[in-house]
């Protein structure tokens, strides 16, 4: 039985949820209408859950424009994620030393749908090309922590998710063909880790590695930031490269430790 045909399944918080997700930085405020078409509800289901939303301080109404915007509420849903999560409490510590001993950022995502998913992050004190702060979303297949994850998946799990992926061209650099990224993935199982060469963004390269839980399946993927402005491939792995296994091994271990 389908989620949504069961009769546990509420429609109304799921219709609460599409208003909230409906926000974004191309929607930062939208009218009842807007709103509507965003969420893919009609405009009396939006009026109602935004009059509900707004009541519980998820939501509020510009005094000005009268368009509705979300509220820092909302934080504390996402919030409660990051505090109750034990990987990113056990992983700071090591993605710390990373900074530490290579100078270059590091993070820690995790998977949800076709996406990663940055939990945690311990940045450069040098020149960042791009600022993706903790919930910002990035492709599996063109990035060097989701092709990591997917390369610690069985082969028939990673070709489905592939498959369901929109391989959009971010740049000219960006590997979109099925075969030639099941060859990262391959690489990447013989050496521990990914590279992913300004695929995304332009200017930036990352290194990334699984970490892998207790029943032999990744939980996430450390990640660690070499510019192209201060790195070449060739040194980024030579240099980066230990080091970031060194930390995805010893996370492994610590998650795995948990059972």
């Amino acid at each position: 039985m389908d989620d949504d045909t069961n009769p546990l399944f509420n429609q109304s918080l799921e219709k609460g949820l599409a208003v909230l997700c409906a926000f974004s930085a191309q929607h930062r405020s939208m009218t009842l209408a807007d709103v509507a078409a965003a969420a893919g509800i009609n405009k009396s289901s939006a009026q109602r859950m935004v009059f509900t939303l707004e009541q519980l301080g998820y939501v509020r109404k510009h005094p000005q424009t009268r368009r509705y915007q979300l509220a820092p509420r909302v934080m504390r849903v996402g919030y409660n994620y990051l505090a109750a999560n034990p990987v990113i409490d056990l992983a700071n510590p090591y993605l710390s030393e990373l900074t530490k001993i290579t100078t270059e950022t590091t993070c820690l995502t995790e998977p949800d749908g076709l996406e990663m998913v940055y939990v945690a992050r311990f940045i450069s004190a040098q020149f960042v090309p791009v600022h993706m702060p903790i919930g910002s979303r990035i492709p599996m297949y063109c990035t060097a922590s989701g092709r990591a994850w997917l390369s610690a998946l069985p082969d028939e799990e990673a070709l489905a998710l592939l498959r369901q992926s929109e391989r959009t061209a971010h740049t000219r650099f960006t590997i979109t063909d099925e075969a030639a990224i099941l060859d990262e993935l391959a690489q990447a199982r013989q050496r521990g880790y990914t590279v992913n060469r300004e695929e995304l963004f332009l200017g930036d390269m990352t290194l990334g590695a699984p970490v892998i839980g207790s029943h032999g399946r990744p939980v996430a993927a450390v990640h660690i930031v070499a510019p192209t402005s201060r790195w070449t491939v060739e040194e980024a792995q030579a240099r980066l490269g230990p080091g970031l296994l060194a930390c995805a091994r010893s996370l492994s271990n610590s998650v795995r430790a948990l059972g």
